[in-house]
Order: C-alpha cells, then structure tokens, then sequence
C-alpha cells in the first residue's frame, strides 16, 4: 500500500515538469477548465484514488505475494527433485561400478581360465609328443630286433652254407657215416 502511494507521488513529481514546461501551475490559465494539462491531472489523480479506495494495491501485493509462494515451492520442488535426481546418479553410478568390478572379474577369470587351458593344452602336446616318441622308439627298437634277427638268420644261412660246402670238400664218405651215427646216438640219448 505504501508502496502504491509513493508510486503516485513519484508519477506526480515526474508530471510537474512536463506541466511546468506547457503552463505555469501558479498562472491564472493552468487553474481553467480549459487546460487540457489540469484534466489530465485530475483524471490521473481520480483514477489513483478509485484504486485506493478499491484495495487495488492490496490485491496486486496479495497476487505479488502468491506469486512468490508459488515460485518458493516450485523452487523446493526443484530442490526435491534435483536431491533425487542426484540420488538416482549416485545409485545408477554405484551399479555401474558395480557391474564395471564384475565385468574386470569376469575378464580376469577368463584369462586364468585361458592360461591354465593353454598350460594344459601344453603340457597335452608334452604327452603326447612322449606317447609318440615311445611308440617310435618301440617301433625303432621292433625294426631292430628284425633287422638283428634277419642278419642272424642270413648269417647262420652263410654259415651253415659255407660249413656244408667245407664239410662237402673235405669229408669223406666214411668221415660222413660216421658223423651220422654220432648224430643219431646223441638224439637217441637226448630222447631216452
């Protein structure tokens, strides 16, 4: 209300000089119906009054006062929902964390997973070499064994052949009877 009236009383002051600068307010002229300036004047000074006296002021300091206690809860609103909203990033970015330390869990486990299936997958191919390095040695020891065998036998083939052809040359046919009845005495013997 106060604030209404020093308002008037300023638009007031601010008038005089554009009033002062048509008409004289203390000339005989200025206090005449006729002053399109003293109309104005009154008119204004009228209208100020009918707003007075109708509360105008009261109601534009209570519309005021509203307005400012719509706008102080929708700034608490705001408040609110900003403190939730930072509620909601702190939890989001907590789960992300979260799911970030499994996700690195997971990863590292992976790579344990991997390093132990390649040193088995080694120590496999170690086994495996092994197996076929002793199965070539057996058949590298077989083959041996045959080819041992098998000079044997050519060599007692020669032996026996080569002795057949000695004892052919040099015996006689008496040397040969005899030879064969020490044979079947020594099988008789050894059958007996």
């Amino acid at each position: 209300m106060k604030k209404l009236s020093l308002l008037s009383a300023l638009s007031v002051a601010v008038a005089s000089p554009a009033l002062a600068a048509s008409y004289n307010p203390f000339s005989g002229h200025f206090w005449t119906l006729s002053n399109t300036n003293l109309i104005v004047l009154l008119g204004f000074l009228l209208f100020v009054a009918i707003l007075v006296w109708k509360k105008v002021p009261g109601m534009i300091g209570k519309m005021l006062d509203e307005r400012a206690a719509g706008i102080k809860s929708e700034l608490e609103e705001a408040r609110a929902l900003r403190d939730e909203a930072q509620t909601i990033l702190a939890s989001y970015e907590r789960k992300q964390r979260e799911v970030q330390e499994q996700a690195d869990a997971i990863v590292a486990q992976a790579k344990k997973d991997a390093e132990s299936a390649a040193v088995k997958a080694k120590e496999d191919l170690k086994a495996s070499i092994a197996r076929r390095l002793a199965a070539a040695e057996e058949q590298i020891g077989a083959a041996e064994a045959a080819a041992v065998r098998e000079v044997r036998d050519t060599a007692i083939s020669v032996a026996v052949a080569a002795a057949s052809d000695v004892i052919t040359k040099k015996m006689t046919a008496a040397d040969a009877n005899k030879l064969i009845d020490t044979a079947i005495a020594e099988v008789g013997d050894k059958l007996h």
